[in-house]
């Protein structure tokens, strides 16, 4: 039972690597979320860190992409304040290669 289990999580995970790869342009890596990029990337667990990655992956729509970005931001303010911390601002808008889609 446990070895079924096992190569039915293979075969999901190998579908999903194929999805995200064949989602990256040519010759390029898929976009990755770290803490150099991800702002709140000390707040989030684990899973939100995969959770998010995932949801910015997906984005095809400007204004939805930017809509999930300002309540990410939001949600990270909140919880910086919660625990006394300061928020680093700036860094790269996740959602400006769709601008040209939304035009």
């Amino acid at each position: 039972m446990l070895c079924i289990r096992l190569a039915a999580h293979a075969a999901v995970m190998i579908s999903l690597s194929g999805l995200v790869l064949s989602a990256a342009p040519a010759g390029a890596a898929p976009w990755r979320a770290d803490e150099g990029n991800t702002r709140g990337w000390m707040l989030m667990s684990p899973q939100e860190r995969i959770a998010h990655q995932a949801r910015v992956r997906g984005f095809t729509d400007y204004a939805a992409c930017e809509a999930y970005r300002a309540g990410h931001h939001a949600l990270m303010v909140q919880r910086a304040r919660e625990r006394g911390l300061d928020l680093p601002g700036g860094g790269r808008d996740f959602c400006d290669h769709l601008k040209s889609r939304a035009d």
